[in-house]
């Protein structure tokens, strides 16, 4: 008889609602509560359970899309085409109402960002980018039944790689890429942003075949 999966229900080490570690991004957010005092404008913590056995890491937060709801992916076009693929795929449960009080929910999968705090233009620095790993470091070494990671985007993909202390030139970022490195497969898809599906770089039938992938890599 297998042992039982071991259970973490709750994230821990997220970054404060305060956080000050990048100085631009901390001001961008103190400007974005001024300009938009309704906003969550804070750090977007992580959607879904520590136990999962897939976690999706995506870049940062868009202004108008997580940073204003506080749910990865929320309110955007990249939640749109994500929450129907995971739905589809019986990785989420109930109506995406594009806010993160919907009921909304993931099974067995958890989503997160690379960056956590909404960058100005889209584009966190590579400081920001390598200050901002040591929250998805931690958040790799806490969920004790991880299989497999969908990285969305290059960026994503390079800071799991240096999360995981794996070097990039081994596994480099191509949509559809399955890299096996120990216990966890990391599996790279382009990101599900409206700029690439507008421009044909990620059709719908390529980003469902990524997700189902990551699926089966993870065992669900």
């Amino acid at each position: 008889m297998s042992a039982a999966p071991a259970v973490c229900t709750k994230w821990t080490d997220e970054p404060p609602h305060d956080c000050g570690r990048c100085e631009r991004l901390a001001q961008f957010r103190a400007d974005n509560a001024r300009r938009y005092p309704d906003y969550f404008n804070a750090p977007v913590p992580s959607f879904g359970s520590p136990d999962a056995r897939l976690l999706i890491v995506g870049l940062a937060p868009g202004l108008q899309g997580a940073n204003r709801t506080g749910r990865p992916f929320t309110g955007d076009w990249a939640g749109d085409l994500l929450y129907s693929t995971l739905k589809t795929q019986g990785l989420a449960r109930g109506e995406y109402g594009e806010r993160a009080d919907d009921g909304f929910t993931l099974l067995d999968c958890a989503i997160t960002n690379a960056v956590r705090c909404v960058p100005p233009e889209n584009k966190p620095t590579p400081a920001e980018i390598n200050t901002c790993r040591d929250f998805l470091t931690k958040q790799l070494v806490q969920m004790p039944n991880l299989k497999a990671v969908l990285t969305l985007g290059q960026i994503s993909h390079n800071s799991v790689l240096s999360a995981l202390a794996i070097r990039k030139k081994d596994h480099p970022f191509a949509h559809g890429a399955t890299h096996h490195t120990g216990k966890i497969t990391l599996v790279a898809s382009y990101h599900c942003s409206r700029y690439n599906t507008n421009t044909g770089v990620l059709t719908t039938e390529m980003f469902e075949r990524a997700v189902a992938t990551a699926k089966k890599a993870a065992g669900i």
